[in-house]
């Protein structure tokens, strides 16, 4: 198994590596960027989401959410969610899916 680097995803979204079981993404949402223009969910997958630079807002289910830099949350299957950057700089997201959400490579 080889090491991989977090740091030389090129687009918006990036699903790194996939197995049977997991998922590991990378999310980039410069300022005034959003997740999507609705709300999304994962009908098979939990996802954990880690907010590893900047700060990003967001719905998940019912609840508003601010995520920091060294923050993470856990999103249910199948639980509505959508992120957004409203701050002037990149946040930036490391993403677990369990199973995997998304094909492997998938690219936003």
């Amino acid at each position: 198994m080889k090491p991989q680097s977090i740091h030389h995803f090129q687009d918006w979204f990036e699903a790194l590596h996939t197995t049977d079981l997991t998922q590991v993404a990378m999310m980039r949402l410069d300022p005034g960027s959003e997740s999507g223009p609705d709300l999304d969910s994962h009908p098979s997958s939990d996802q954990v989401l880690l907010v590893i630079e900047g700060s990003i807002k967001g719905k998940v289910g019912e609840e508003s959410i601010i995520l920091s830099k060294g923050e993470f949350i856990t999103i249910p299957a199948d639980i509505p969610h959508r992120f957004y950057n409203d701050s002037d700089s990149t946040a930036l997201t490391f993403n677990v899916y369990a199973p995997p959400a998304y094909p492997p490579n998938s690219r936003g």
